[in-house]
């Protein structure tokens, strides 16, 4: 499972990290292995890409996911998942697109032209947009919607439930140029990493009010403007269709329509080896990878990831309110012994990733972890002591209480499982009991992470070419709604402080790259302190492909062109 790490800042998928791209060798064209071959070495992304010209029209695409989303609106805290995602980029504008070097250049399809034109006395940026550009409604795209997004993603309300406000909050006003098709963006305080802003953009009755940002987009997606539009769904099947858009200004989509489908992720591997799907996320499993390698037609797609697998811990559960008993968990967990055992298999040498914002590959790269960053059971008992639980064989107890966690994880995934058993054995060591609970991988994060119904819960983060603001909403310190309610947004784990904030916001704020890598190294270790994510290691992404598809695959960074994707000739 991942989520999307998002500005401020994504189960399967949240929102992060890098300054470079994580690429391991390989050139542009990107690599792959074929069914029952040897991997090819890693790329940077591997899409198989090809001209558009030598795609076919039409066709159907079958794409497999790993749950059935209801939040299709992908700012709100809910829908901050890659599989959302997924669906969403084929559907909806976005300013900027990224190329497998992580470097961002403006969508031409939306945005011929944007940059900083002013930077004294305040930053300004200007975007000139396409003026063919339209909603599915007819009304085109202006200034106005990118200003209604802003209003909606500052967090000056926090009735809208965004997963991010970074950049946003950063923003004095957001206003109309030479004539609607020109916005000029005016900050309060400098922005870094500004491209990463509207990215992707929804329509101004999206973000009109509360109600519409945060119920608008339940189970419907009412506008669109991409090269797709959305069809249907259907809630027996779990699909979600979406066909080639006619009134699309850019290039002609090659693909009729795209069906996606959702399956327990022990059931996508079997779909696909049968010919039920032609395209899906292998993730990190090896005896799945072994198993649609050897599909007939079908090729493994595999490049350097901007993401990374993590187990997040709940500061708001009793059993894990005091940082101490974090950090005991984390000195008691073997995470060499789990990358271990979850890299098996993957042609992936995997070592413990000692960094939040950083890939261990990327420019800013620092082992910011202390003294948490090794294995050490005994210093881990002797912090349990001091927190007051004490030994009562075998495990602890105080104040009449067992020393007790819901380790959750979503159901059909032997990656998750395994981690949980192991860090139940690891665990029970140091007097810790652990209860594994499976749940329906579609619930995993709307009715347990999302709400905070978990004590331990493993998944894995999507990074984005932007290492510091992608970070900053997971964590972010909580908020205050108008009903005076904690609101901790995409902060999963539920813990955070005024320093880590300050710090990813001296980072974020200042464009000077040296200075920006340090500041967020500092806040780095101040995560650490708090044991809010526990990294593992960088993930590889693998994807199953049918080996007629062109331009899709294992992204890394490269967003993908939705209207090229297609069956060669």
């Amino acid at each position: 499972m991942t989520t999307v790490r998002r500005r401020a800042l994504a189960a399967a998928l949240a929102v992060a990290v890098p300054l470079t791209a994580a690429s391991c060798g390989g050139g542009a064209d990107g690599g792959h292995r074929a069914a029952g071959g040897a991997p090819a070495s890693m790329k940077a992304f591997d899409v198989n890409p090809v001209p558009r010209e030598r795609v076919k029209d039409g066709g159907i695409l079958r794409w497999g996911l790993t749950e059935f989303p209801t939040q299709w609106n992908i700012n709100h805290v809910d829908g901050n998942l890659a599989e959302v995602k997924k669906v969403v980029d084929a559907l909806m504008p976005a300013a900027f697109r990224a190329d497998e070097n992580a470097t961002p250049t403006p969508n031409t399809d939306y945005v011929t032209d944007a940059r900083v034109t002013a930077t004294n006395p305040r930053q300004v940026v200007t975007y000139t947009l396409d003026r063919r550009a339209r909603w599915s409604d007819g009304r085109p795209i202006t200034w106005q919607d990118y200003e209604a997004q802003w209003k909606a993603m500052n967090g000056r309300n926090p009735d809208f439930h965004v997963a991010s406000t970074t950049g946003y909050q950063d923003i004095a006003s957001v206003a109309r140029g030479k004539d609607d098709y020109e916005v000029q963006v005016t900050f309060q305080t400098p922005f870094s990493e500004w491209q990463s802003l509207f990215w992707p953009l929804y329509p101004k009755s999206a973000n009109a009010t509360p109600d519409a940002f945060n119920t608008g987009w339940l189970n419907r997606v009412p506008v669109t403007a991409g090269p797709f539009r959305f069809q249907a769904f259907d809630l027996t099947a779990k699909t979600i269709t979406i066909v080639r858009d006619d009134r699309w200004w850019g290039g002609r989509a090659k693909l009729d329509k795209i069906i996606y489908r959702s399956l327990a992720t022990d059931s996508l591997v079997g779909a696909f080896t049968n010919g039920e799907l032609d395209v899906f996320d292998v993730g990190p499993s090896a005896p799945d990878l072994a198993r649609a390698a050897q599909a007939r037609g079908a090729v493994i797609r595999q490049a350097a990831g901007p993401d990374f697998r993590h187990l997040t811990l709940n500061a708001e559960s009793p059993a894990l309110s005091d940082a101490r008993v974090r950090q005991a968990i984390v000195l008691g967990l073997d995470r060499s012994a789990i990358t271990r055992s979850d890299l098996q298999g993957l042609g992936w040498k995997g070592t413990p990733l000692q960094n939040h914002l950083f890939m261990n590959t990327q420019v800013g790269y620092q082992d910011n972890s202390g003294e948490l960053g090794a294995f050490d059971p005994a210093k881990a008992e002797r912090l349990l002591d001091a927190a007051g639980w004490r030994r009562a064989s075998p495990t602890r107890r105080k104040d009449g209480k067992e020393l007790a966690v819901r380790f959750v994880i979503p159901s059909g995934l032997q990656l998750s499982k395994s981690e949980a058993e192991l860090a139940q054995a690891m665990l029970r060591r140091i007097g810790v009991t652990v209860t594994i609970q499976s749940v329906p991988s579609d619930d995993f994060f709307s009715k347990y992470v999302i709400p905070g119904n978990f004590d331990i819960a493993p998944f894995s983060y999507i990074g984005t070419p932007f290492p510091i603001s992608s970070s900053y909403a997971t964590y972010a310190d909580r908020t205050r709604a108008s009903d005076g309610k904690a609101r901790w947004n995409a902060n999963f784990g539920r813990s955070g402080s005024p320093e880590i904030d300050a710090a990813m916001r001296r980072a974020s704020s200042d464009l000077n790259p040296v200075r920006a890598r340090r500041d967020a190294n500092e806040a780095d270790k101040l995560i650490w302190r708090e044991v809010n994510v526990l990294p593992l290691y960088q993930r590889p992404q693998n994807w199953g492909v049918k080996a007629t598809l062109a331009n899709i695959g294992a992204p890394g960074f490269y967003t993908l062109r939705y209207a090229d994707i297609g069956f060669t000739r």
